[in-house]
């Protein structure tokens, strides 16, 4: 069972920057063919001001934390017992190339069903940019199999 006085707990923030061949490179290997999210020209004449950042990159740009594995450390939680639940997001403003995003990571929320054989842990990230806007929200449920006794 995981202890529910860590539903609160905050990391430190860390910032990662937007590089546009990461953008080219995510866009590629997602199959993205919009030129919007490839070519600077595209995403100028559509309106932006630099390549977009695609809906789901910012997933990959919070895994650049200093620690990937505090959550789990702090916790205590066995990797070999651990499911992705589910993830999700909620857009407040585009991010751009040339960006710096700021991610703060908080537990929001820890659960038990099935009679404690699952544990949830429902982490929730706010994503700033440079001039502290706020970008998006992201949100990941992680589902512990409690393997005790068995």
């Amino acid at each position: 069972m995981i202890d529910k006085h860590f539903i609160g707990h905050t990391f430190p923030s860390f910032s990662v920057p937007v590089e546009a061949g990461r953008l080219r490179f995510f866009a590629k290997a997602t199959g993205q063919a919009d030129p919007l999210y490839i070519e600077e020209a595209a995403a100028r004449a559509a309106g932006h001001p630099a390549l977009p950042v695609p809906p789901t990159f910012l997933f990959c740009l919070e895994m650049e934390s200093p620690d990937p594995a505090a959550i789990r450390n702090l916790l205590g939680m066995d990797y070999r017992s651990l499911l992705h639940g589910e993830q999700g997001f909620t857009y407040h403003a585009m991010a751009y190339a040339g960006d710096t995003l700021t991610f703060t990571q908080r537990i929001d929320d820890i659960y038990e069903k099935k009679g404690d054989a699952l544990a949830f842990v429902v982490r929730k990230t706010e994503v700033t940019n440079q001039s502290n806007a706020r970008v998006a929200e992201l949100r990941c449920v992680t589902v512990i199999r409690n393997t005790m006794g068995k």
